[in-house]
């Protein structure tokens, strides 16, 4: 049987005539940049999100990139963020020139360790002074603990931007009350890659926050500083997000509940075939309600990537996130950081298994997967 790790086509088939009814009528209307449907599906993602605003931008990593300039990180600076993410999440600290600096993740939930972030603070003497956001992922779908993160981040006047590009739609606990990722820190930068729980047909991505200024600050940096035409009184880059991708995104929005709760299915029949076994289920550090899987990660006590072979040789598709973390990344080098420095990243990396959990999937798929996986285990 085969299992692919993700497959878009068995998503388009539901939902093909609507697709192709919002491109053509992108196709006709002549506007392919910033059309109407892109300032609809900024109105859309902030409701659903819970913000006063929404920016739609280009890709995730923009998103990230416009926040980062939207609050005047430059040379000298210091972001403080995972080294167990994808890259862009430090690529685009070094981009704008400031330093991104690591803090370790918790084993359990892979996300950023507030009692680890606090620990920095405290030993860090005069380059606490130059910290200029927090950065914390919200890894897989499920949102860091972001009460702590807040605290520390409030006491040390540092904004926090939310990387929510694997989150749209996870939800937080918090002590003020139940809140969705995006609308905690300053702002929230969200992906609309092919592969997030809503996905585009190409890249795009959004920026969530309540406070006005800084989004029109961001509406300004996506078209080159521009306001108006042709007056520029910031430099800023071309992170228009664009208008047929906008109406993909509009078509899929009615459908994302649903699919959520189909990945919080599979993981839950994941969770109890691997219960007892060797494989380490992904934690869920909250009620399941508030997790979205964007990804199903299991921890595996050795030969990881054997099973991976095994797997392959039974037609079912995995992926290792993040086979090398940040920090020991040879861009980065001139950082300093050795292996050993962030041993929870680095045991992630060495440890850890996607599997498939795309809401699509059959009962006989899942099976035939957890089955393989206990096998090769024994």
């Amino acid at each position: 049987m085969q299992v692919p790790l993700l497959d878009l086509k068995a998503q388009l088939a539901a939902i093909e005539q609507d697709i192709k009814k919002a491109v053509l009528e992108v196709i006709d209307s002549g506007r392919y940049i910033m059309g109407p449907q892109a300032a609809e599906l900024e109105r859309q993602v902030a409701a659903y999100v819970g913000t006063r605003r929404a920016v739609g931008v280009s890709s995730g990593t923009d998103a990230l990139l416009a926040s980062l300039m939207a609050l005047g990180v430059g040379r000298g600076d210091i972001v403080l963020t995972t080294p167990y993410s994808f890259f862009a999440t430090a690529g685009v600290i070094a981009r704008l020139g400031a330093e991104p600096a690591f803090v370790d993740i918790d084993r359990a939930t892979y996300n950023l360790d507030p009692a680890r972030l606090e620990a920095w603070f405290e030993s860090a003497g005069g380059r606490a002074a130059k910290v200029k956001a927090i950065l914390p992922v919200h890894l897989y779908g499920q949102c860091a603990a972001m009460d702590p993160i807040m605290a520390i981040a409030r006491r040390r006047g540092a904004p926090v931007v939310e990387d929510c590009c694997q989150a749209i739609g996870a939800a937080y606990p918090s002590q003020a009350g139940l809140v969705k990722a995006g609308a905690i820190g300053r702002c929230g930068c969200f992906s609309f890659f092919p592969s997030k729980n809503l996905g585009g047909m190409g890249d795009g991505g959004m920026v969530t926050t309540d406070d006005e200024a800084l989004a029109e600050t961001l509406a300004r940096l996506r078209n080159h500083g521009m306001h108006p035409k042709y007056y520029h009184a910031l430099v800023g880059g071309n992170f228009r997000l664009d208008t047929l991708q906008a109406a993909v995104l509009l078509a899929k929005m009615p459908h994302l509940e649903s699919w959520h709760a189909a990945r919080r299915a599979h993981a839950a029949y994941y969770d109890e075939r691997f219960r007892g076994s060797a494989v380490a289920p992904p934690a869920c550090a909250y009620d399941r309600a508030h997790h979205v899987y964007n990804q199903y990660v299991i921890a595996v006590p050795e030969r990881r990537d054997e099973l991976r072979e095994f797997l392959a040789g039974r037609g079912i598709g995995t992926e290792v996130y993040y086979p090398l973390p940040i920090h020991l990344q040879e861009c980065f080098r001139s950082l300093g950081c050795r292996p050993g420095d962030f041993p929870e990243s680095e045991r992630a990396a060495a440890h850890t298994l996607a599997l498939p959990v795309y809401p699509e999937l059959t009962d006989a798929m899942q099976a035939a997967v957890a089955g393989a996986i206990l096998e090769f285990y024994g």
